[in-house]
């Protein structure tokens, strides 16, 4: 055939032209992507790396240290471009990379390590690699000539992120590159800890690596299969695999079934130790085309335990299987097996298969205001000492030079109480941003070259002892307000040009001859004064305990009984800093005008503070069968958390038997008063009623995994779900919260409480306490929002809510559940599914509940569902739903049932 040069020339620019639009395509897709190359020169551009795609750019900016080298010659082609060059760290024992993350986003984060003998000594080096204060993996390189990958996928918790190389030994850490992929929140998620790589396997004799621009999170899938077993299933039809954990194309068109149709498919691993605990994700689609008599059903079992009884694959379409609860296997020894049903004509069928192992990271990082306020000091003085990287008070070998912190409580951040930056070659003035370490104990700067004036901030910070600013070039007039603050020692010797009013800097030395600026502040009298005060006190209290009290001025302590509220031997709330007293309260509320409502606590009264911002206030009736304990828990709890939805503490009121919680306003009441109609206006449609229990959700998941220590609310209900001028929801009463045991423990002993209806069977039965109580109470909330009945009514066949709901489904037809004031305004998908699971929350085992990050995660998909359906209601094509072990949660694209 003849070939014209003008229509190869044609084709060739066609060729190039697709190709360039395809990389720009996939630039675009790169968004959030952080792609570093280790050692690459701050003068060399980003570049695409031609075997992916993906764009490098040098390490510079996100570390401060290291040397960069180069692997030899011999090895380079074995590896892309992004591993020929690395950054190895000879100084120090801790170097770091910093790097700006969106916070509460799940990140793959990948680590590429790979020696290449780029010192020409031929040690493999072997180093600690940390996430934060937390270690993440020992990084062994000895025999690893082909390198070696760390990865992880980690939810950050603030908006930076430290990956640190610590020197174990007397080889030099080294990386080649640093990738971090932001993931869909929605997936990967985990009761706790983070999520370290064990294996990702695609069922396929390909023998090919997939990874991006294949897949649009950049994992790595590896070719596995056992063709002595199983045999290989391909299709070159286009699956919907758009949705969820999003795997590639190419991972779905191919899977294993077993030779023989009556065998199981079985896939056995071994754990790194017996203790260890994973997670799994099984991908699935059909990929072949059945015939009309033909059925592929099988159940899933893991080490012999049910997890999945009956499940069939969709044609072309992804399906993601998952455990929600971290999983362990005997001995280390794992075995998943699929099964056949009796029903089914056809083999079992799996496309690909992800297994993480669970690695938790207790050591909590610095308070982050704490470590703000020390980089701007360490940028403000130009401090670049080796050992200010990473976090600045954890792992405590690793604590900043000249920094003391407080990090005895592991359920607390660690926060900053010592700063000694003497003989630092200081300039300039005092950095301002010293203020703002508020927990500050002692400030030593001596011995610098420091100018300006001493600041007034320095006797604003309530915490601060001792300062140390001797021996600078200070000048000006010291703050009267600092040289009067009670129990601070202060020394300004040395700086000739401080003027003291009053002459209170001035003292002779003995030769009579110098002017020294000295000022210790006494606190001796003050000491003596506290210790002559506490044994007055003791003195008072002991004689006191000894003589029958009336009712007025009672201690915090030991407050007699009046109908339950009994205080006897009740600590006093630790803080005082949103304490108001009586006669405020009496103020805010003009002599308590007006009603806003009651509750169990007392009377609810609608107030302001400053006349500007609206409040409500709950007044602890005499009569209230709360008492103190409550009380105390309540204010306790709710100042230190704090989550846009949970309703937030104004203050409080502690004055002998007025007891008062001051809240944030929330205009639109309680959730049941506008189910119920009590406030008038329309009825709430479908899309807001499931954007309210969206956020009462996140509120209490909050509770039970962004706590220190976890926390149980225990009285979930809809009157404790407030809605604010815009209809935000809002957790509130917390009176009955509990903190929820952590290291290992599964639940904690308690006598029982909550509202009759909403308590879980379980707790009640056992008095075990744990999170999937709440998990309980709120499936009770989604059976209210769904079918707008009473929980308890004894006109229904069955009282309670749950069990009449059971008995509707066994007819099938949403309408008989739904609120019938909606008028079938609604998708029927996304009340299936709520229904679905509102029942899962209300399993008779706790351990078989969901958990409230996967409650939310399907709450979310409900809302889609709803969102998507363009304001029109679609039919029941079945009233089936779909059978699973609660073990097991199940992500699916959306399907009319």
């Amino acid at each position: 055939m003849e070939r014209h040069p003008q229509v190869l020339l044609l084709c060739a620019l066609i060729f190039i032209t697709f190709f360039a639009l395809l990389h720009l395509v996939e630039a675009q897709d790169q968004k959030g992507f952080i792609s570093l190359d280790c050692g690459l020169s701050p003068t060399e551009p980003p570049y695409n790396d031609p075997s992916t795609g993906l764009t490098y750019s040098t390490d510079d900016g996100f570390v401060q240290t290291g040397k960069t080298g180069k692997i030899q010659k011999e090895f380079e082609p074995i590896f892309s471009k992004p591993s020929l060059k690395l950054r190895y760290f000879p100084d120090g024992i801790r170097n770091c990379y910093t790097v700006n993350v969106t916070e509460g986003t799940s990140y793959l984060i990948k680590a590429v390590f790979v020696y290449g003998n780029y010192d020409d000594l031929n040690n493999y080096p072997s180093f600690d690699l940390y996430l934060g204060p937390n270690l993440w993996a020992t990084v062994d390189m000895n025999g690893r000539v082909n390198g070696t990958i760390q990865e992880i996928i980690h939810k950050t918790i603030s908006k930076s992120l430290q990956v640190c190389l610590v020197k174990t030994g007397t080889s030099n850490p080294m990386i080649n590159t640093l990738e971090l992929r932001p993931l869909k929140n929605t997936t990967y998620n985990t009761q706790s800890g983070s999520l370290k790589f064990f294996f990702r396997y695609y069922f396929s004799t390909s023998g090919f690596t997939i990874r991006y621009p294949n897949d649009v999170n950049d994992r790595k899938w590896y070719p596995f299969f056992d063709s002595k077993e199983w045999t290989e299933v391909t299709t070159n039809l286009n699956i919907n695999a758009s949705i969820g954990y999003e795997p590639p194309q190419l991972v779905m068109a191919s899977a294993s079934t077993p030779i023989s149709t009556f065998a199981p498919w079985s896939f056995s691993w071994s754990l790194p130790s017996s203790t260890s605990q994973f997670y799994i994700y099984m991908h699935f689609a059909e990929i072949q085309t059945l015939r009309s008599f033909d059925t592929r059903e099988f159940k899933v079992t893991l080490n012999g335990k049910l997890a999945y009884e009956r499940y069939s694959p969709r044609p072309l379409a992804m399906e993601t299987i998952f455990y929600s609860t971290p999983q362990q296997c005997e001995g280390g020894k794992c075995i998943l097996e699929l099964t056949k049903t009796t029903k089914s004509t056809l083999p079992p069928l799996i496309n690909a298969l992800e297994v993480f192992t669970v690695i938790d990271f207790p050591q909590l990082e610095t308070n982050q205001d704490d470590v703000v306020a020390i980089k701007d000091i360490q940028n403000t003085y130009g401090l670049s000492r080796n050992s200010w990287q990473g976090d600045p008070c954890v792992p405590k070998q690793f604590l900043w030079d000249g920094l003391n912190c407080n990090n005895l409580d592991i359920s607390t951040p660690p926060i900053i109480t010592s700063l000694n930056l003497s003989s630092s070659h200081l300039t300039g003035v005092i950095a301002p941003s010293i203020q703002n370490l508020l927990n500050l104990q002692e400030l030593d700067l001596s011995n610098n070259n420091l100018t300006g004036g001493v600041p007034e901030f320095l006797a604003g910070m309530k915490s601060l002892l001792v300062i140390n600013l001797s021996g600078n070039n200070l000048n000006g007039s010291v703050p009267q307000t600092l040289i009067e603050k009670k129990g601070l020692k202060l020394n300004l010797e040395g700086n000739s040009n401080l003027i003291c009013p009053d002459g209170l800097c001035v003292k002779n030395s003995e030769n009579g001859g110098s002017k020294k600026t000295n000022v210790v502040v006494p606190v001796v009298a003050s000491v003596a004064f506290v210790v002559v005060l506490g044994s007055a006190l003791t003195f008072f209290f002991v004689f006191k305990k000894k003589k029958p009290s009336n009712r007025e001025g009672l201690s915090p302590y030991t407050q007699a009984s009046d109908a339950g509220r009994t205080r006897s031997l009740e600590p006093s709330i630790m803080t005082i800093n949103k304490r108001f007293t009586y006669s405020e309260v009496v103020t805010m509320t003009n002599n308590f005008t007006r009603v806003l409502g009651k509750g169990g606590f007392g009377m609810v009264y609608h107030g302001t503070v400053n006349n500007t911002e609206q409040v409500a206030v709950k007044m602890l009736s005499h009569s209230s069968s709360q008492g103190y304990k409550e009380f105390k828990a309540e204010v306790e709890l709710l100042l230190r958390v704090h989550h846009k939805n949970l309703v937030s503490l104004v203050g409080y009121c502690d004055e002998g038997e007025n007891l008062a919680l001051i809240y944030e306003y929330m205009a639109n009441g309680d959730l049941r008063e506008h189910m119920s109609g009590k406030r008038g206006g329309s009825i709430i449609n479908w899309e807001t009623r499931l954007k309210i229990v969206v956020e009462s959700a996140q509120g209490l998941e909050y509770l039970h995994n962004g706590c220190k220590p976890p926390m149980v609310h225990r009285d979930v209900k809809t009157t404790n779900i407030l809605l604010n001028e815009h209809f935000q929801a809002k957790l509130a009463d917390f009176g009955l919260s509990r903190s929820f045991p952590i290291e290992g423990e599964t639940h904690v002993s308690t006598v029982v409480a909550g509202t009759p209806g909403y308590l879980d069977p379980e707790y009640y039965r056992t008095n075990w306490l744990n999170e999937k109580s709440d998990v309980y109470s709120f499936g009770i909330v989604l059976l209210e929002i769904i079918t707008n009945q009473p929980v308890i009514n004894q006109n229904r066949e069955k009282p309670h809510i749950a069990e009449w709901v059971g008995v509707m489904l066994t007819k099938g037809d949403i309408t008989n559940i739904m609120d019938p004031k909606l008028y079938g305004d609604y998708d029927s998908g996304s009340v299936w599914r709520a229904v679905e699971l509102a029942m899962s929350c209300l399993n008779p085992s706790s351990a078989r509940r969901p958990t409230m990050s996967q409650v939310i995660i399907e709450l979310n998909e409900c809302l889609t569902y709803e969102n998507s359906r363009g304001g029109t209601s679609q039919n029941m094509n079945s009233q089936s739903s779909i059978e699973m072990s609660m073990n097991f949660d199940i992500e699916t694209i959306p399907i009319a049932r």
